[in-house]
Protein backbone atom coordinates (compact mmCIF):
# COMPACT_ATOMS: atom_id res chain seq x y z
CA UNK A 1 0.00 0.00 0.00
CA UNK A 2 2.68 2.09 1.01
CA UNK A 3 4.93 1.60 -2.03
CA UNK A 4 1.27 2.51 -4.39
CA UNK A 5 1.12 5.72 -2.56
CA UNK A 6 4.79 6.82 -2.63
CA UNK A 7 4.77 5.52 -6.31
CA UNK A 8 1.71 7.78 -7.16
CA UNK A 9 3.72 10.77 -5.41
CA UNK A 10 6.31 10.29 -7.25
CA UNK A 11 4.60 9.93 -10.59
CA UNK A 12 6.41 6.97 -11.52
CA UNK A 13 3.86 5.67 -13.44
CA UNK A 14 4.16 8.92 -16.26
CA UNK A 15 7.68 7.57 -16.39
CA UNK A 16 8.09 4.13 -16.81
CA UNK A 17 8.04 1.88 -19.44
CA UNK A 18 4.14 2.09 -20.49
CA UNK A 19 3.65 5.51 -19.50
CA UNK A 20 2.53 6.70 -23.47
CA UNK A 21 -0.73 4.75 -22.35
CA UNK A 22 -1.22 7.07 -19.43
CA UNK A 23 -0.43 10.32 -21.26
CA UNK A 24 -2.65 9.53 -23.95
CA UNK A 25 -5.35 8.84 -21.13
CA UNK A 26 -4.31 12.54 -19.42
CA UNK A 27 -4.16 13.72 -22.66
CA UNK A 28 -7.82 12.72 -23.22
CA UNK A 29 -9.19 13.97 -19.96
CA UNK A 30 -7.25 17.48 -20.36
CA UNK A 31 -9.08 17.66 -23.51
CA UNK A 32 -12.65 16.83 -22.19
CA UNK A 33 -12.42 19.26 -19.02
CA UNK A 34 -11.44 21.96 -21.71
CA UNK A 35 -14.56 21.03 -23.69
CA UNK A 36 -16.74 21.42 -20.66
CA UNK A 37 -15.17 24.15 -19.34
CA UNK A 38 -16.09 26.04 -22.80
CA UNK A 39 -19.76 24.49 -22.99
CA UNK A 40 -20.35 25.60 -19.81
CA UNK A 41 -19.23 29.38 -20.53
CA UNK A 42 -20.95 29.64 -24.06
CA UNK A 43 -24.14 28.32 -21.95
CA UNK A 44 -24.14 30.71 -19.41
CA UNK A 45 -23.48 33.29 -22.49
CA UNK A 46 -27.08 32.48 -23.84
CA UNK A 47 -28.54 32.64 -20.24
CA UNK A 48 -27.37 36.06 -19.73
CA UNK A 49 -28.02 37.39 -23.52
CA UNK A 50 -31.49 35.72 -23.27
CA UNK A 51 -31.62 37.88 -19.86
CA UNK A 52 -31.32 41.24 -21.38
CA UNK A 53 -33.60 40.17 -24.42
CA UNK A 54 -36.51 39.56 -21.89
CA UNK A 55 -35.90 42.83 -20.38
CA UNK A 56 -35.25 44.14 -23.72
CA UNK A 57 -39.12 42.64 -24.81
CA UNK A 58 -40.84 43.70 -21.54
CA UNK A 59 -39.46 47.43 -22.32
CA UNK A 60 -40.71 47.27 -25.20
CA UNK A 61 -44.38 45.68 -24.90
CA UNK A 62 -44.28 48.46 -22.06
CA UNK A 63 -44.43 50.99 -24.77
CA UNK A 64 -46.21 49.34 -27.52
CA UNK A 65 -49.10 49.97 -24.89
CA UNK A 66 -48.65 53.39 -23.83
CA UNK A 67 -48.25 54.21 -27.64
CA UNK A 68 -51.58 52.22 -28.60
CA UNK A 69 -53.52 54.40 -25.33
CA UNK A 70 -52.16 57.53 -27.17
CA UNK A 71 -53.57 56.40 -30.69
CA UNK A 72 -56.66 55.60 -29.25
CA UNK A 73 -57.00 59.11 -27.86
CA UNK A 74 -55.94 61.10 -30.81
CA UNK A 75 -58.58 58.89 -33.08
CA UNK A 76 -61.42 59.79 -30.52
CA UNK A 77 -64.08 61.84 -32.46
CA UNK A 78 -63.86 64.69 -29.85
CA UNK A 79 -60.27 65.07 -29.79
CA UNK A 80 -60.64 65.16 -33.70
CA UNK A 81 -63.10 67.95 -33.44
CA UNK A 82 -61.29 69.78 -31.04
CA UNK A 83 -58.11 69.63 -33.81
CA UNK A 84 -60.66 70.93 -36.40
CA UNK A 85 -62.43 73.61 -34.71
CA UNK A 86 -58.86 75.26 -34.54
CA UNK A 87 -58.62 75.20 -38.28
CA UNK A 88 -61.78 76.50 -38.28
CA UNK A 89 -63.34 73.18 -39.57
CA UNK A 90 -66.76 72.00 -38.16
CA UNK A 91 -68.76 69.22 -38.08
CA UNK A 92 -71.42 68.80 -40.54
CA UNK A 93 -74.84 69.18 -39.33
CA UNK A 94 -76.02 67.15 -41.73
CA UNK A 95 -75.78 63.71 -42.23
CA UNK A 96 -73.96 61.83 -44.64
CA UNK A 97 -76.12 60.02 -47.72
CA UNK A 98 -75.27 56.42 -49.22
CA UNK A 99 -74.64 57.03 -53.38
CA UNK A 100 -75.30 53.97 -54.98
CA UNK A 101 -74.18 53.45 -58.68
CA UNK A 102 -75.62 51.37 -61.01
CA UNK A 103 -73.56 49.51 -63.07
CA UNK A 104 -74.15 49.22 -66.91
CA UNK A 105 -74.69 45.48 -68.26
CA UNK A 106 -71.96 44.35 -69.92
CA UNK A 107 -72.62 43.75 -73.53
CA UNK A 108 -71.34 39.85 -74.62
CA UNK A 109 -69.67 40.08 -77.53
CA UNK A 110 -72.23 38.77 -80.28
CA UNK A 111 -74.59 42.15 -79.29
CA UNK A 112 -71.79 44.21 -79.64
CA UNK A 113 -71.27 42.55 -82.87
CA UNK A 114 -74.72 43.30 -84.03
CA UNK A 115 -74.77 47.12 -83.10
Amino acid sequence: MKYGIYSLLKAKFLVDDDAMKNWRFIVFLILLAIIMIANTQRYEQKVFKIAALTGEVKELRSEFVDRRSQLMKLRMESTVSEKMVAKEIYPSTVPPVKIKVKKEEEKSFFKKLWQ
